[in-house]
């Protein structure tokens, strides 16, 4: 079995999912509130720590923007999944879905598939967090194999904030080749 991750310091792939409203998003795009974004690939409805890891990132959503980070989070569910699991969730982020396995391969998550048909009705996407700055570059990256495995939120926030102090001029990490 052969797993390849995107690169720290790559250029975050043009992805386009879909909105609530059904209409197209670049995945990637910062928007004029912010500087840098955070990505959250998260399994799906499905998945209980998924619900709760969202559910955590929205209270240090504050933070974040303060720090000029917007934050948004994608799935392979569906769109009736995702609003099935709108009642769950407490975030006010963008959560967007559709998320195709040719993209979770662009970025180099893991892909499972359903244990069962109660579980979900299709292969999704394993955790993965992408942090993408002002170039468009992957700065900081996490994936996981597994829902339980994922970035400290608090430690997570921390360390933005330092990396992106200019007197810190904090590199990208995990380059040598």
């Amino acid at each position: 079995m052969t797993h390849t991750a995107i690169a720290a310091g790559a250029t975050f792939p043009v992805l386009t999912v879909k909105a609530l409203d059904g209409s197209d998003v670049e995945l990637g795009k910062i928007s004029d509130k912010a500087d840098w974004k955070i990505v959250v690939v998260y399994r799906g409805k499905h998945c209980p720590l998924c619900t709760r890891y969202l559910n955590t990132l929205e209270t240090f959503k504050q933070r974040f923007i303060d720090n000029g980070v917007e934050i948004a989070a994608v799935s392979a569910d569906s769109k009736a999944q995702l609003e099935e699991h709108l009642p769950s969730l407490t975030t006010s982020f963008p959560i967007y879905y559709g998320l195709s396995i040719e993209q979770m391969q662009a970025l180099g998550v893991y892909i499972s598939n359903p244990r069962s048909e109660k579980e979900t009705d299709h292969r999704f996407a394993e955790p993965g967090l992408f942090v993408i700055n002002e170039k468009n570059q992957v700065q900081v990256l996490d994936i996981s194999n597994g829902p339980a495995l994922r970035p400290e939120i608090a430690t997570l926030a921390a360390g933005l904030e330092f990396i992106k102090a200019p007197e810190n001029n904090y590199p990208i990490r995990g380059t040598f080749q």
